[in-house]
């Protein structure tokens, strides 16, 4: 069966408290199997017979919201796919060494469209940089995060309510690691 990561948004955060076990059991509730958890954010590793993404995502949305009674948007990615991302060539300015960046990955249902990467564009800086690719967005930022001024509100302008959640890509790694850890023959 295929392996599918559920990439949600807005869990444990903004008051949307879910304990991981509870996730699972709305998972298996909505009939997916081998689900597990990684880290409490909101990222479902599960195997299901379906190979169609776009009912999946409503199917699993469907059930969230009925369940915790507020949406949560879905985006699934395969473990492939999700090794991609994470061996995306991102630049790192000469001479400057990689700790000093954070790198983000912003997720989206599809590809970012030539308005939104404009936009996306005209926010680059010497502190905020930005890569697309099929239906993510890299995000690079000199420092830490919280010192962007992008962070909050400047990001969410710029991203116009269009569906997005976003992972660091570190964690991503060790998502991808963990994937390809368990698909190895022991």
């Amino acid at each position: 069966m295929p392996q599918y990561v559920a990439l949600l948004r807005g869990i444990n955060v903004g008051g949307h408290r879910v304990r991981m076990e509870r996730l699972r059991e709305l998972f298996e509730e909505a009939g997916l199997k081998d689900v597990s958890t990684h880290i409490a954010s909101g990222n479902v590793i599960f195997t299901s017979r379906s190979t169609s993404i776009n009912s999946l995502t409503s199917k699993i949305e469907r059930h969230l919201a009925r369940s915790l009674g507020y949406d949560v948007p879905t985006f699934l990615r395969t473990p492939p796919e999700l090794e991609a991302v994470t061996t995306f060539p991102l630049p790192v300015a000469p001479g400057s060494p990689s700790s000093t960046f954070s790198q983000y990955v912003i997720f989206l249902r599809s590809p970012a469209s030539k308005e939104l990467q404009d936009t996306f564009a005209g926010l680059h800086s010497e502190m905020d940089t930005f890569l697309f690719s099929e239906r993510e967005i890299y995000w690079l930022i000199r420092g830490k995060l919280s010192q962007s001024p992008l962070f909050r509100s400047g990001f969410e302008k710029a991203i116009r309510g269009i569906p997005n959640t976003t992972r660091n890509m570190n964690m991503l790694r060790r998502l991808v690691a963990r994937l390809m850890d368990e698909s190895s023959p022991s």
